[in-house]
Parts: C-alpha cells; sequence; structure tokens
C-alpha cells in the first residue's frame, strides 16, 4: 500500500455523555493506528465539551494492497481515586486517504466532526478530528529520501 507519515490533528468533542461522581468530566483520548498508540493531555474540567487542539504522529509502513487502515478514537475520564471511565470511541478509515496520498504526495481531510459511541453503539457525542497523509518519497534506486542513510557522506 504505501509508507509515510499520517498526522492526526485532534481539535476537540462536543456533548460527550457520561458524569463524574466529584463534578466535571477530566476527558482524554488514546489514539490508535494498528500497534501504534498516542495519548492526549487531559482536558482537565473541561466537561462534556473538550479541547485539545493536539497533533499526534504515527509511521505508516505498510505493503499489502488489500489492508484496512483505521484510526481508533477512545474517549476517557481521568479519575483521580478509581479506574479511568471509558466516554466512547470513534472509528475513522484511513485507507482511501493513504491510497491517494500515495498517488498524489500527500493528502488530507479537513477537521470534520465523528460521532463517539459507547460499547451498545448507542451515540455520546462527538469528536472533531483532521488527518493528513504525506508519502515517502522513494528514489529511483529504491532507497528512501532522508534519513540516516543519505545524511553519510564518503
Amino acid at each position: 500500500m504505501g509508507r509515510g507519515l499520517l498526522e492526526v490533528h485532534l481539535v476537540d468533542a462536543k456533548g460527550l455523555a457520561g458524569n463524574d461522581f466529584l463534578g466535571k468530566l477530566d476527558p482524554y483520548v488514546v489514539v490508535q493506528y494498528r500497534s501504534q498508540e498516542r495519548k492526549s493531555s487531559t482536558a482537565r474540567d473541561e466537561g462534556r465539551n473538550p479541547s485539545w487542539n493536539e497533533v499526534f504522529k504515527f509511521q505508516i509502513s505498510s505493503t499489502a494492497a488489500n489492508v484496512q487502515h483505521k484510526l481508533v478514537f477512545r474517549i476517557l475520564d481521568h479519575d483521580n481515586f478509581s479506574s479511568d471511565d471509558f466516554l466512547g470511541e470513534a472509528s475513522i478509515n484511513v485507507t482511501d486517504l493513504i491510497s491517494i496520498g500515495v498517488e498524489k504526495g500527500t493528502s488530507e481531510l479537513k477537521p470534520a466532526k465523528y460521532s463517539v459511541v459507547a460499547a451498545d453503539n448507542s451515540y455520546h457525542g462527538e469528536i472533531r478530528v483532521g488527518i493528513t497523509f504525506t508519502a515517502a518519497k522513494v528514489e529511483e534506486d529504491g532507497g528512501q529520501v532522508g534519513g540516516w542513510m543519505h545524511s553519510y557522506r564518503d
């Protein structure tokens, strides 16, 4: 499929369902692409409408043609005295975004709203995310441009 860099812009969320025993929600997001995970900061006391405005980077390295590429956003409420509560999750299929990026060099999904659902698929708010994929440049000999291979001179 392709190699490159997937940049995920976690903007904000609206209308998150859930309640905290001691007050407002303190939500954070765990973004997962295959075995790679990134964790946002905790939006302390921001309740049901948190804002993060953070960017996470994932290395994409896939040679398989029919693999589905998916980002999963798990939203949790940080709790100090008990385990964190699951508020919901959203999934975004980025297979086409990566395919177009490999073909054109780069591709982008402007920030858009995606539904947050609970384990029972009930609606629990929405999350706003933007995604950009930039393909790794490959030279004629098949070597990647940049990186340590090209930093050493004889």
